[in-house]
């Protein structure tokens, strides 16, 4: 707590809140306790340290996944909980790894270049110093009159990307007008699925994809397989159009199943680099490229894996229900994955040591779950809620589903809490405003009626389990840190994660010794696609 805090702070931590609805109890001596060592001795950074730098980047299934998981799970067990493993949810693919990069423009002058290969895909076998190519293509038959022209070449599409200076600062917190509008949102009625019978609103929606970028893809793929065939070194891409200053974000080079061919290599320059190569090819004046890298496939095992522990329930009633936290553990290829993830997964094992230093027992049983796969879309909790509670393609429930009572999530970067959001349960408004009451003071207080998308939460919210997601400053997210060779530890801002921490350990408390479950909202029903709805 803070020496000047204001008098009405104090008193609302030593008494009852006054003037709030008293039906969830509160309890201000074990909440004060939690602050206490939430915010003056924690151990995040320590914890996003293992994480990130001494594991590296932590792409499913690589070694630096493993390294992290491996650490996760001692650790957990080391503090005491039960149960600690490193989970199987299902089948992922290849691991992969980079072991060498090098890229630079060697004529008409040397120089090097910032680039990262996109992740499973295959490298140069030595080192290669390749012509530039330049490739106007607006539909595949444009496509076809290169083929035959591409075997030694390094592709550069013709694509000049506009830079655009920002005069936004890249990172900034919520002001109470945005939390106030939040916090008024009232739930859309819902979306009709597409008949799958009605062809004509089926064409409708591939035609809108395709104006999105899914035809620019098509040719994407289709020149990426010719120039494979053709003996082509590589391909250039400009990656975002936030690859500039410095920053850049490269994610996945194609599908990296176990019985996939390897992906022909992709590397991501930034705008400015990759601009300058567009413009002197393009004006007459010969480009060569040396390109060398070095890429390795993990094939031995191809499971996917979750970090999964708990502190069992005591209470003889409640201690089969069960209080779960969770965030992803994966990230991309190019950082450390600091803010994405690195900064979820460190809080809720910060959570639960917090929560085993209170040294006092639960009513309901604490599981953590720390997931691989959600960058390639949330594969790793969905395994989990499939194999532990149910299928939303059936919607058969398993017996572990009756006994759930929710699940709480950390992912969007280092920001600390402002609220929580109630992804469309209603009922849990009054609970939740209570829950935060003791955290006001630490900028905590909204509660939105709103859907967040985009992870892991939505996994079980998607087999009707009370899933949430919580609101957190956007620092940096979408500008600097999210899938870039910034997101790494210096940009994990430590008195947000000890704040995130220390709430989330008081909701855990919260529900896991709560008189009933949390309210849940309608089952859904079947998708039998497979789609999770996202």
């Amino acid at each position: 707590m803070r020496k000047n805090a204001p008098l009405a702070v104090l008193l609302a931590l030593a008494i009852p809140f006054a003037g709030i609805s008293q039906d969830e109890k509160i309890d201000n001596t074990i909440m004060q306790k939690i602050r206490k060592e939430g915010l003056e001795n924690s151990k995040v950074m320590d914890i996003a340290f293992n994480l990130t730098d001494k594991s590296g980047n932590r792409l499913t299934a690589s070694p630096g996944f493993i390294r992290a998981a491996t650490y996760a799970k001692e650790t957990l067990a080391g503090w005491g909980l039960q149960n600690a493993a490193i989970d199987p949810w299902g089948e992922f693919g290849k691991g992969w790894e980079l072991e060498k990069s090098y890229v630079a423009i060697s004529a008409p002058y040397y120089k090097p270049l910032s680039a990262y290969p996109k992740a499973w895909c295959a490298g140069t076998k030595g080192l290669k110093n390749a012509d530039v190519i330049v490739i106007t293509a607006a539909d595949t038959m444009a496509l076809e009159g290169y083929r035959g022209q591409l075997k030694g070449k390094i592709i550069v599409l013709d694509q000049l990307m506009a830079y655009k200076p920002s005069f936004k600062a890249d990172a900034h917190r919520y002001e109470d007008s945005d939390l106030a509008k939040m916090a008024s949102a009232k739930l859309p009625p819902p979306r009709a699925a597409i008949n799958p019978n009605d062809t004509a609103a089926l064409r409708r929606q591939r035609a809108q994809f395709a104006g999105r970028g899914g035809g620019a893809q098509r040719i994407l793929a289709i020149l990426k397989e010719m120039a494979k065939n053709d003996g082509a070194v590589a391909i250039i891409s400009s990656g975002s159009p936030r690859s500039h200053d410095g920053t850049i974000f490269a994610q996945g080079g194609g599908n990296y199943k176990a019985t996939d061919p390897e992906n022909f290599l992709d590397i991501v320059l930034g705008i400015e680099d990759y601009n300058t190569i567009l413009r002197l090819a393009k004006a007459g004046v010969p480009v060569k490229m040396e390109v060398d890298v070095k890429t390795k496939f993990h094939t031995k095992d191809t499971q996917g894996y979750n970090v999964i522990a708990e502190i069992p329930g005591t209470d003889p009633a409640l201690k089969e229900e069960v209080v779960m936290i969770g965030a992803h553990l994966d990230s991309w290829q190019t950082g450390t994955g600091a803010t994405d993830n690195a900064s979820g997964s460190s809080v809720m094992l910060e959570a639960i040591r917090i929560l085993k230093s209170l040294g006092i027992s639960f009513k309901r049983t604490i599981r953590i779950g720390l997931w691989s796969g959600e960058e390639e879309g949330l594969l790793g909790s969905r395994g989990y809620v499939k194999k532990t509670f149910a299928d939303p393609a059936t919607m058969q429930l398993l017996p572990a589903h009756e006994k759930f009572s929710s699940y709480f999530n950390i992912d969007n970067g280092t920001g600390k809490i402002r609220g929580i959001y109630l992804q469309g349960n209603e009922a849990c408004k009054d609970i939740f405003a209570q829950w935060l009451a003791p955290f006001n003071d630490l900028g905590a207080t909204t509660v939105t009626v709103s859907n967040t998308g985009g992870t892991d939460h939505q996994s079980f919210d998607a087999v009707g389990l009370p899933g949430f997601q919580f609101i957190q400053d956007p620092i940096e997210y979408d500008t600097r840190n999210h899938h870039s060779n910034m997101d790494v530890y210096d940009h994990l801002l430590p008195d947000d994660l000890k704040q995130i921490s220390t709430i989330v350990a008081a909701f855990v408390y919260d529900a896991a010794q709560r008189d009933a479950k949390l309210p849940r909202k309608e089952l859904p029903k079947p998708r039998p696609a497979g789609g999770m709805g996202f």
